[in-house]
């Protein structure tokens, strides 16, 4: 299996940026054909007690790297990421693992 994980920094505007992700993004997301399933964590501090550099983990697991390039490819893939970039692309860092 493998996975997309998108790691967020802390946005200015925490609000604004809960409403347009769980509400835009997220949705748009998850109509990417062959996902299985995405997670999403929100970051509460470090062990120190200190705030996280970030501020959410989303996680997208496919089958394998020609099902996430395929979805990636897909207009629901290109419609996520054009919205990803319209609001936060200075945030995002993009990652794809393989599960060990």
């Amino acid at each position: 299996m493998v996975k997309l994980v998108a790691l967020y920094k802390q946005p200015e505007d925490k609000k604004a940026f809960d409403e347009h992700y769980f509400n835009v993004h997220l949705p748009l997301a998850q109509k990417m054909p062959g996902l299985i399933k995405a997670t999403v964590t929100r970051y509460a501090g470090t062990p120190m007690g200190t705030e996280s550099p970030y501020y959410l983990q989303a996680e997208m697991y496919f089958e394998n790297m020609e099902a996430l390039q395929a979805s990636m490819n897909s207009p629901e893939g290109r419609a996520a990421a054009k919205d990803l970039m319209s609001f936060a692309g200075k945030l995002v860092t993009m990652m794809i693992g393989e599960e060990a």
